[in-house]
């Protein structure tokens, strides 16, 4: 029935292969939470099933190349938020980590990897195209867990951070000279003109992230139309895509850059709002396509290999991770979960594989080996990380005090840490911007939120913890550490917003203070009703103002009356 509907064109192929992604994913996930298992090997196995089922051939879908594409679009909307999760000012208060421990990292497992490779029997070119896809690892896995497992900020998570963002600034570098490594000089370009195509596009990213890019996004967030905002953010991370594809590089690293783009931009948290609750999905998709890419007949044949790699991969890397992460200065058995994290190879390497194949500079036993090694170890990183944290335990009751007082001291700041007791202010107009004075003459601490560009910029160069984000965005909410806040003002007279962020803050922090406006009358039950401690009635206020006004024309020390 289906490949009748794919052959004759009535359903497009690729919302065919997608319904039956996302339908038998549905299903796994009930199966692997039900049974307490880590759901992204359920969603490779998922992929596995559909590729090597027949299911696919049943939908008329196994042969139309709808499945690459569904693995490219996975892989640019994935690395997409990564980018947008990068950061270069995280770069700047990570410096040991990231070039110390990601130096370290990414160095040792090169070399490692390319003389075990080359003991296999590799040329040394694509031995060193392995040696690059091994010394990169999941960043959207390690980073997921963390924040699950409630660590992202501990000195464990922001060393794995660090070494992280040296992965992916390498991956840049790798990507850039693959071309290179397959064939001639006359059907690779050379590696002159690698790095001359690699040059041009980083200089014209950094043209536009300087002079194009934020002109743009100023003007479109000035109209205050979430739509519009969210289809230019992707619109933009289509186009530098595209632009890395017609380069001869990856499209997956043009998002990518286009996603740092935005991370460098006062717009980031705002982006990440709209874009983390697919973030999940692109995740999952990513997943889902790897297994689709698997060929399992060649993982039969080669199933011995696919085991020695795989653990070859988490122990030697995990090695090589947890001494990098013991140079970077973590104590008491941390570098552990460091080393569990990163053990694995991740999004990266798909993408460099992907490419290698491209340039013929794998086989297909060694794609397919790589391809199934990296789903693998990626998916065990979850039980990894969580089992670890067990055996830190154990080995923290043998450290000394001035141990762990040393992992404490690392200094390794995320962008607005360390606030607590606060209050956050939602809008900056007259009413924010008195609140914020009075409350600093108090030293009471103050995070901002405000959707004005201008007003957002303006703080920020004053010192003011600003983020442009709305009030409603669970994103925002948590770099706010609403956990950790006293109170949070909505100064602006708006119910349904006002009651959206109530909703999402008691969520997160159920004895934080709620205060807010209404203009109306019938407004200030409703918003007492749910749940807002403070109600200021506009027309109340300025009525009792302007009554004691009148009133002292005539000497009268009364208090007035007002009734709603």
């Amino acid at each position: 029935m289906l490949d009748v509907l794919a052959a004759g064109g009535a359903v497009p192929p690729f919302f065919i292969l997608l319904t039956l992604v996302l339908s038998s994913v549905v299903v796994v996930s009930l199966v692997f939470s039900r049974m307490s298992q880590s759901l992204l090997v359920g969603y490779f196995l998922c992929g596995l099933i559909l590729a090597n089922s027949g299911a696919l051939e049943w939908a008329g879908v196994a042969d139309t190349g709808v499945i690459g594409a569904l693995s490219e679009i996975g892989v640019v909307l994935l690395l997409f938020t990564l980018g947008i999760e990068f950061s270069l000012g995280e770069l700047k208060s990570l410096k040991k980590p990231a070039l110390l421990g990601g130096g370290v990292q990414v160095g040792l497992t090169i070399i490692v990897t390319l003389g075990i490779a080359m003991l296999l029997g590799l040329p040394f070119k694509h031995a060193l195209m392995v040696g690059f896809a091994v010394s990169l690892s999941s960043t959207a896995v390690s980073l997921k867990t963390f924040q699950d497992m409630g660590l992202p900020d501990s000195p464990q998570g922001r060393t794995a951070l660090g070494i992280a963002i040296f992965q992916d600034l390498a991956a840049i570098v790798f990507m850039v000279l693959l071309p290179a490594l397959g064939g001639t000089d006359e059907e690779s370009g050379g590696l002159l003109m690698a790095l001359v195509k690699g040059g041009a596009f980083m200089l014209g990213i950094v043209v536009l992230s300087r002079h194009g890019f934020p002109q743009m996004l100023d003007a479109v967030a000035r109209t205050r139309s979430r739509e519009l905002f969210t289809v230019t953010v992707v619109g933009m991370c289509a186009a530098v895509a595209l632009v890395s594809g017609l380069l001869g590089l990856s499209p997956a690293l043009g998002a990518f850059a286009a996603g740092v783009v935005v991370s460098e931009s006062i717009y980031s948290h705002r982006v990440l709002s709209d874009i983390l609750p697919f973030k999940d999905l692109f995740l999952t998709v990513f997943f889902v396509s790897v297994g689709l890419l698997i060929d399992l007949d060649e993982v039969k044949d080669h199933w011995a290999l696919i085991a020695a790699a795989t653990v070859g991969i988490l122990v030697l890397k995990g090695a090589i991770v947890a001494f990098a992460a013991k140079l970077s200065g973590l104590r008491m058995g941390s570098w552990l979960t460091t080393a569990a994290a990163l053990a694995s190879t991740g999004e990266f390497s798909i993408v460099l594989l992907n490419r290698a194949s491209d340039f013929e500079i794998l086989s297909s036993q060694w794609e397919q080996v790589l391809l199934a090694s990296t789903a693998i170890s990626m998916g065990l990183v979850p039980t990894l990380m969580k089992s670890s944290i067990g055996i830190v335990q154990k080995m923290r009751k043998h450290q000394t005090a001035e141990a762990c007082r040393k992992d404490v001291e690392m200094g390794l700041g995320g962008q607005i840490e360390g606030v607590s007791d606060h209050i956050i202010i939602c809008g900056y107009g007259p009413v924010g911007r008195n609140l914020h004075a009075n409350l600093h003459r108090a030293n009471v601490r103050v995070i901002v939120l405000e959707m004005n560009p201008l007003t957002v910029k303006e703080l920020m160069q004053k010192g003011v913890k600003c983020l442009f984000a709305d009030a409603r965005d669970r994103e925002a909410l948590e770099v706010a550490h609403v956990e950790r806040a006293r109170g949070i003002a909505i100064t602006f007279p708006d119910k349904e917003a006002a009651i959206a962020a109530l909703h999402t803050a008691r969520e997160m922090n159920p004895g934080i203070v709620v205060y807010a406006r209404s203009k109306f009358a019938p407004e200030v039950e409703e918003l007492e009703r749910a749940g807002v401690d403070h109600v200021l009635y506009d027309e109340e206020q300025s009525g009792l103002a302007l009554t004691r006004a009148v009133m002292r024309c005539y000497s009268a020390d009364i208090e007035p009356d007002w009734e709603i």
